[in-house]
């Protein structure tokens, strides 16, 4: 089920006054660019990376901060304000990019103009283009009806997945993986995915798996059917490549199979997966220049909230044994958050709707999760080699070395959402932000082992 947050997100943005641009004709580069390029060497720092605003002449001016609260009433953000947030100046400085290392991005259908869209994003905020691939393993893709809300809502999430995975890892490849049966709830288009994902393992494709999707536990006819589908995140784990997935956008609420919030708790797979992070959401309260005017909290608003809570399917994975007095016998999550709140969403800019062209600012778990994974192509890069099972490493800093691991504890707010009760957040690990939210340049370090 694609974010529900991502939808609300959109209708917000349409109070927007930006213009609504045609985008720029030359295609996006499929290699990247030689000047200020990134070095493809594994484990060599690239060129020193800064966005260089203003826009290019030809891009659409995205609205500012104070343009989206005056007129849709909620707080916008762009890269370089992410950036700061972030911590990711200090890493870019020194080339690190995530150069070298390729994010895959598993979508159902795509977006027919996600090269176009993301050249004029890429034009907007002083980015260079990067190598984007996109490939349908598992069949082709339906042919796209902007009349579709499937197909429509699938393209706005395949924009942001791409788009801001890129703005966090400007120097890694991606590589978007299009599947042609629509993920819903239960069983529904995993069959697929597992087929594309099993594919980009086959052929050694991607370093990092960004997945902005997810179908409630008990949806599945069985655990076992459940179980049935992660044969693909067995051979990640093998292969050492990173798997990270959206905690969901419910709060700590199961849904059915039509979508509907239940009055009793319940998580999402593939995020409740032991072999994958689950990425929870905050809220992050920014001025202009992305300095923080308030700590971040548990992203909660009324149509949506980080997603989190225990598993009916798996037990306690051994690297949870150090949050057992907050988890108990199950897997619990997320394991780590960031940005997600509609209040405070990032820019996105799509053309694939003729009649909704332009700026739009989206949020929800389909946001955070691509966010993170670009903060593990960046430390792949540093460590020079792929870093796996990420999930070991996380609970063992924040237990061991919490000074220096780069997770920042979120304390406040909760994810409660429709009847059923939520988590609070707390000191340390919580089942509604996880571990905390990220200091990227200490936290890359730190993974990377520098």
């Amino acid at each position: 089920m694609r974010a529900r947050a991502l939808t609300a997100a959109l209708a917000v943005a349409a109070a927007l006054a930006a213009p609504a641009c045609t985008p720029s004709r030359s295609s996006p580069s499929t290699t990247r660019p030689a000047a200020g390029t990134p070095s493809a060497t594994r484990g060599t720092p690239a060129a020193p990376f800064a966005p260089a605003l203003p826009a290019a002449a030809d891009a659409p001016a995205p609205p500012t901060t104070r343009a989206c609260l005056e007129q849709a009433k909620v707080s916008c953000y762009a890269p370089a304000q992410l950036a700061r947030a972030y911590d990711l100046e200090p890493l870019w400085r020194d080339g690190w990019t995530g150069a070298g290392r390729t994010i895959a991005i598993v979508d159902s259908f795509g977006s027919p103009t996600i090269r176009e869209d993301l050249h004029v994003f890429d034009a907007s905020f002083g980015y260079p283009d990067p190598k984007l691939t996109i490939v349908q393993p598992a069949g082709k893709v339906p042919r796209f009806d902007p009349n579709d809300g499937d197909h429509t809502g699938w393209a706005g999430e395949t924009t942001l997945d791409v788009e801001w995975a890129h703005a966090i890892a400007p120097g890694a490849d991606i590589l978007l993986v299009e599947t042609p049966v629509a993920e819903t709830e239960g069983i529904t288009g995993f069959p697929e995915i597992v087929k594309a994902e099993t594919y980009v393992l086959d052929h050694h494709l991607a370093d990092v798996i960004s997945q902005s999707f997810g179908a409630t536990e008990t949806t599945f006819d069985s655990p076992s059917q459940l179980k049935s589908q992660r044969s693909a995140f067995v051979r990640a784990a093998a292969d050492a490549v990173t798997v990270v997935a959206a905690s969901g956008d419910d709060g700590a609420s199961a849904v059915d199979l039509h979508e509907h919030l239940l009055p009793v708790r319940g998580v999402g797979w593939p995020a409740s997966d032991p072999l994958v992070t689950a990425v929870g959401g905050t809220r992050l309260s920014l001025d202009a220049r992305g300095r923080r005017t308030a700590p971040d909290t548990t992203w909660h608003e009324p149509h949506g909230a980080s997603g989190g809570g225990l598993s009916s399917v798996f037990a306690r994975p051994s690297w949870q044994d150090s949050v057992q007095d907050v988890v108990g016998r199950d897997r619990g999550l997320p394991d780590i958050s960031m940005s997600a709140a509609t209040d405070g969403g990032v820019l996105v800019y799509s053309s694939y709707d003729p009649a909704a062209r332009g700026w739009t600012v989206a949020a929800g778990t389909s946001e955070s999760t691509p966010l993170f994974a670009g903060v593990v192509a960046i430390a792949d890069q540093l460590a020079g080699r792929r870093l796996g099972l990420l999930n070991p490493r996380l609970y063992a800093l924040a237990k061991d070395e919490p000074a220096r691991s780069g997770i920042v504890d979120v304390t406040t707010g909760d994810n409660t959402v429709g009847r059923a009760r939520g988590f609070p957040a707390r000191r340390g690990y919580d089942l509604a932000t996880g571990l905390g939210t990220v200091d990227a340049d200490r936290l890359v370090r730190a993974l990377a082992g520098r």
